[in-house]
């Protein structure tokens, strides 16, 4: 059984558990089941929840587990649970917290909110929070800690190696520490596993990677990502122009990044929000909605206006009614399949300005080469079926020229997106089904009042 399924399972366990005592009014008990919890099983068993039984469960919750809890959950619903939170409630919760995580909890609450929890903060938390609110969001500044072990490059390795076992641990996910100059400049990396096995005599300079790569501070949290896939890291340097190291971003943030833009392009391709809770409440989930499902009536009453433009059409060959859905649908499969794929490879850093022409040309001959097969088996298919070769040429001949612009659309449209600054993801569906429902529909109907009607 796949590692998901076992997990799924357990968490279906647990939270059928957490219910029947809650049911029962076994308070005491929930509380206990609660605290052996691990945060990040909590945090799913509250996204799994209604939202009567998420306020009971978060009353029961030990408040020294709240902190690691809301770093595990969701935007949406991390941010409810805030909002009923007392500002010095937040702070204490929130105290020691890496600085990314501690950013990523305070970024989105509303400004009064913000500043009294900050008020309520140390001085040292403040000012840690400050900075990384500082970077705009979606950049390695937004996501990178500052935990990092500096190392100057003239020491012997036995002094490296006291004033570590001195200072007792090492932050998370360390793999390697930063050697820098005495401006904080980065010149290298040394690797813990470099650091253990070296001849202690020798220098820091004699065993750190010269060619170690940094991470700009206003580098893309997408961009950092695909760094990081593609070279294996575990961690990574930051630094700001003048290359002074600012801090590091480490595989668990980087892991948080792929995992919000995979929600992304899956809920955008629904015209959905990310963080969308999927226990919501009935009418903000309903307001949610909204907004998407107001521009697709228009775009299919664009389309319904086309089929309006041939109604004499319609009313004399009712066969044409019949049949007339199958070129919009299969000119919107075709696209989606050149839109998923186009997607994908702009956010991977595949598809750019160099390549894109290409990539155009390519799809538009595989949606010739698709219309020209399928509308021949259309064709034969529609001449058998209603015994009317007129009629399978027709719609064979739309087939052909819905598929050829659908594999031209679902590549121009996503990069047509992505020059205007409009995510492919969001809005690249809808256009496209706009369109092949559009072309489909004028040219099957065109066709037939063309030849059909004289």
């Amino acid at each position: 059984m796949p590692v998901e399924a076992i997990e799924a399972e357990v968490t279906a366990q647990r939270l059928a558990r957490l219910n029947q005592a809650l049911g029962s009014g076994m308070f005491v008990h929930v509380r206990n089941m609660l605290h052996d919890m691990a945060a990040s099983d909590i945090a799913l068993i509250l996204e799994s929840s209604p939202p009567r039984t998420r306020q009971v469960l978060w009353q029961l919750i030990d408040t020294q587990q709240t902190g690691e809890i809301l770093e595990a959950l969701g935007e949406d619903l991390k941010d409810h649970l805030i909002r009923q939170m007392s500002p010095e409630s937040v702070a204490r919760a929130t105290a020691g917290m890496d600085t990314d995580d501690l950013a990523y909890i305070l970024r989105s609450l509303p400004d009064a909110l913000y500043k009294r929890v900050l008020q309520s903060m140390s001085s040292q938390d403040r000012l840690r929070v400050e900075q990384a609110l500082s970077y705009p969001d979606d950049t390695a500044g937004s996501i990178m800690n500052t935990d990092t072990v500096t190392l100057r490059p003239d020491v012997n390795l036995d002094v490296i190696l006291r004033y570590l076992r001195q200072r007792g641990s090492l932050p998370d996910t360390t793999d390697t520490l930063y050697v820098v100059d005495k401006r904080d400049r980065v010149l290298g990396g040394v690797r813990l596993a470099d650091l253990l096995t070296c001849d202690p005599t020798a220098s820091v300079r004699s065993i750190m990677d010269p060619e170690l790569e940094s991470i700009p501070v206003a580098m893309g949290d997408t961009e950092v990502a695909q760094l990081f896939e593609r070279h294996d890291w575990v961690s990574a340097p930051v630094v700001d122009e003048q290359g002074k190291l600012l801090g590091r971003i480490t595989i668990d943030d980087v892991v948080d990044v792929i995992r919000e833009n995979a929600d992304h392009s899956m809920m955008g391709m629904a015209g959905m929000e990310d963080d969308a809770d999927t226990f919501g409440p009935v009418l903000k989930s309903t307001l949610r909605r909204s907004l998407w499902l107001t521009i697709n009536l228009f775009a299919a009453l664009l389309a319904a206006s086309v089929s309006n433009l041939f109604e004499g059409t319609l009313e004399q060959f009712a066969t044409i009614a019949i049949l007339m859905t199958i070129v919009p649908s299969m000119g919107g499969v075709a696209g989606n399949q050149t839109l998923a794929l186009v997607i994908r490879g702009i956010a991977l850093g595949h598809v750019g300005q160099s390549n894109s022409r290409w990539l155009i040309g390519k799809e538009l001959a595989i949606g010739m080469l698709n219309g020209l097969v399928w509308s021949l088996l259309v064709f034969v298919a529609v001449w058998l079926w209603k015994n009317d070769m007129a009629l399978g040429a027709l719609i064979g001949g739309a087939m052909l020229i819905n598929m050829t612009v659908a594999g031209f659309a679902g590549a121009g449209i996503p990069l047509l997106l992505k020059k205007f600054n409009i995510d492919p993801a969001l809005a690249g569906g809808m256009v496209l089904t706009t369109v092949t429902d559009v072309i489909g529909l004028f040219a099957f109907l065109g066709l037939a009042t063309l030849f059909l009607m004289h």
